[in-house]
């Protein structure tokens, strides 16, 4: 007979209802209705004993659930997410077994499965990612061997008001050492907030950023009067290469992370603002277990350097091979009777000079390499071996 489309609950009220009449054999309507003959005796007992009531849907659910997640830590759980929407299983779990030791805790994959039924689980965009290996990573054994400094872009307060994030990170703890809203990019802006960093923390080996203001010019180098400050200091600046971020890409990782935690909605002015990236960086720093540093924190991981900010500049110091100039007011420096432009940057500086080879000197501003001066040019080649113009 032709199959019609019903429900598990009718096709049982049906079989009985034929078994009743008598007018077919159990073996006949297994056939008919296409069940076995194990399933038909077992309806057949349950109409028996309990009635009608008998072949009523029941739920497969088991009676027990001995290995189900008891309530107190799925609440534990849930109030965790609310207070971290952006944190993950892992770092759930962490913070819960720090907080309740004893808890025989679930696996993450459970805890997934929580967040996901109480749904506070936001569906994941598919992002087409393109592979890229990116600039070698210099070597980061220690804190302070390298700080990541960066602005997270810019956007506007409840007031208007743009809003600028200075964010500094130490490379090999994460350790967020500053995260200051600031309303203009100028030097003047930075300075005393790596100022403050520098005083609380001692001073790094290097500072990586990228080829912005105020980390970078179009002189040579691209050094800039932060950097030349820092390199003042005994910091060596370290850019990325222009238009690649996954190179500091441990730092614009946090930068995500940032955004989504104080930005969204933005304040109402920059004080309250700042009040949020103050709440963020000591959860950041303090709570939020890091999955690179196993889990832990990155205050945990990180310790100030042994080098303290000095009172007043060192002059820069070079070997006695080289030749050492003073850069003038109008950039330059004397060089055989004549005026070889260098930067306005090293205005009042020292710059040293290394022969290589017959009328080619390397140009040194303390360690870092300016370029090259070629004699027979009277001028400086940069990097990319384009010929500086000299200043008439």
């Amino acid at each position: 007979m032709p199959w019609s489309q019903t429900s598990p609950m009718d096709q049982r009220t049906q079989f009985i209802a034929d078994y009743l009449r008598e007018l077919l054999s159990v073996t006949e309507l297994c056939d008919l209705y296409g069940v076995s003959r194990k399933t038909a005796y077992k309806w057949i007992d349950r109409y028996l004993r309990q009635g009608p009531a008998g072949i009523e849907e029941r739920s497969r659910r088991p009676h027990s659930s001995p290995n189900r997640t008891p309530e107190e830590i799925v609440s534990a759980i849930l109030e965790v997410r609310h207070r971290h929407p952006s944190w993950g299983g892992k770092k759930l779990l962490t913070l819960l077994h720090k907080g309740h030791p004893r808890w025989e805790l679930p696996a993450r994959s459970t805890v997934c499965d929580i967040l996901s039924r109480h749904g506070m689980v936001p569906k994941k965009r598919n992002r087409r990612r393109i592979g890229h290996p990116g600039k070698p990573s210099s070597l980061i054994l220690a804190p302070n061997d390298l700080w990541c400094a960066d602005y997270k872009g810019q956007f506007k307060t409840g007031d208007g008001l743009y809003c600028y994030p200075l964010t500094v990170t130490d490379g090999f703890s994460r350790f967020l050492l500053g995260c200051q809203g600031l309303n203009s990019t100028a030097v003047a802006k930075a300075k005393p907030v790596f100022t403050q960093l520098f005083r609380e923390y001692g001073l790094p080996k290097r500072i990586r950023t990228d080829n912005g203001v105020p980390f970078a010019t179009n002189t040579l180098a691209r050094l800039s009067k932060l950097s030349a400050w820092w390199v003042r200091l005994g910091i060596l600046p370290e850019l990325i290469e222009p238009g690649k971020p996954q190179q500091n890409g441990r730092h614009e990782r946090m930068h995500r992370t940032l955004k989504a935690e104080t930005t969204r909605p933005a304040a109402a002015n920059l004080a309250a603002q700042q009040r949020k990236f103050n709440r963020f960086r000591e959860e950041f720093n303090h709570e939020r277990p890091h999955e690179a540093l196993d889990q832990q924190t990155p205050a945990s991981c990180y310790s100030a350097s042994p080098r303290p900010m000095p009172n007043k500049l060192p002059p820069l110091e070079y070997p006695d091979r080289f030749e050492v100039r003073y850069v003038s007011a109008n950039g330059g420096i004397r060089w055989k009777r004549d005026w070889v432009n260098v930067s306005m940057v090293c205005v009042g500086e020292y710059v040293g000079l290394e022969e290589i080879d017959d009328g080619i000197w390397n140009v040194y501003f303390g360690p870092l390499k300016l370029g090259r001066l070629l004699e027979r040019h009277m001028r400086i080649e940069d990097q990319f071996g384009r010929l500086r113009r000299n200043r008439t």
